[in-house]
């Protein structure tokens, strides 16, 4: 009997160094809308307003943080898939109509930032994260859109893509997938993670100077949509709602969401608490007591 009470002991200490309460005590998810048809890519402006897209409608939707309700605005969007900041105020998109990516200033006009690859049309960008440096990376996996029809993407395989500030080109920094998607740096710019859910895993990657990958690691046994991370180190994942692991790739919480399939999370609010979630046809927030860095 004192083995086993020895045993259980172990396990619930084991168990409570993953646990964190990274949730606000008291706090529900909350439906901000669902008068959408597939939302995704959410991005936080410097205000902590969340702007996200509704691809099929062909919508870029902003959500103000502080009344907690959505407007458009942009229509069209370019077909705008997964969004980011950069470190001027512009709107990075994956517009997905061409298969290129824009940057979209404040009063809405587009730059076409990369439009083909070596000549050829990419599969179609789908995320990408701002560095630091104003680099960026962006994951372009394939998945065939109705709207492509006078062309085909040109891109055999499914990489992983840099842009170096001031740059035009793209690098390969990674094809080793089946097909990247989600993709998210620490606010450090020394790490990069990338999920692939074509084979059900994410990745850990060491940055180097010149903005090139390497030291590959498996993060955990779980590709994601879209993935955002805290100020804990915590990565938040998505698919079956939002799956939260801890800086060592251990599940440490996961948050039911009232939809069959979560594409992405991001922090919203003026102070970054604000856990924002968009599913299917709906957006939700969840008030949390970590707050994000991206």
């Amino acid at each position: 009997m004192k083995t086993i009470n020895v045993l259980f002991a172990l396990l619930l200490l084991n168990s409570c160094a993953y646990a964190q309460d990274i949730v606000e005590a008291g706090a529900s998810l909350t439906l901000v809308s669902e008068e959408f048809k597939f939302t995704e890519g959410p991005a936080r402006d410097a205000e902590g307003n969340v702007y996200f897209t509704d691809q099929p409608n062909d919508r870029i939707v902003k959500w103000d943080a502080e009344t907690n309700t959505v407007s458009d605005w942009m229509h069209p969007s370019g077909r705008s898939n997964g969004l980011y900041f950069d470190h001027q105020g512009n709107l990075i998109s994956c517009a997905d109509e061409n298969n290129q990516l824009w940057n979209i200033d404040p009063e809405k006009n587009v730059t076409v930032l990369v439009e083909k690859f070596e000549g050829k049309f990419l599969g179609g960008p789908n995320d990408v994260w701002v560095d630091p440096k104003g680099g960026m990376y962006i994951t372009d996996p394939l998945y065939k859109r109705d709207w492509w029809k006078d062309r085909e993407p040109e891109v055999e395989k499914r990489r992983v893509y840099y842009l170096a500030p001031g740059s035009t080109q793209l690098t390969i920094v990674e094809e080793d997938l089946v097909m990247p998607n989600g993709i998210i740096g620490s606010k450090n710019g020394k790490k990069l993670f990338i999920a692939d859910p074509g084979d059900k895993k994410t990745y850990v990657y060491k940055i180097n100077k010149d903005g090139s990958l390497s030291d590959r690691e498996l993060f955990c046994e779980m590709g994601s949509d879209g993935m955002t991370l805290d100020n804990k180190g915590n990565l938040y994942l998505t698919g079956n709602g939002v799956t939260v692991f801890n800086k060592d790739g251990k599940q440490i919480k996961h948050i039911k969401v009232p939809e069959n399939w979560t594409a992405n999370v991001t922090f919203g609010g003026p102070e970054r608490d604000i856990l924002f979630i968009t599913a299917m046809d709906a957006v939700y927030i969840l008030q949390m007591k970590v707050k994000g860095i991206n």
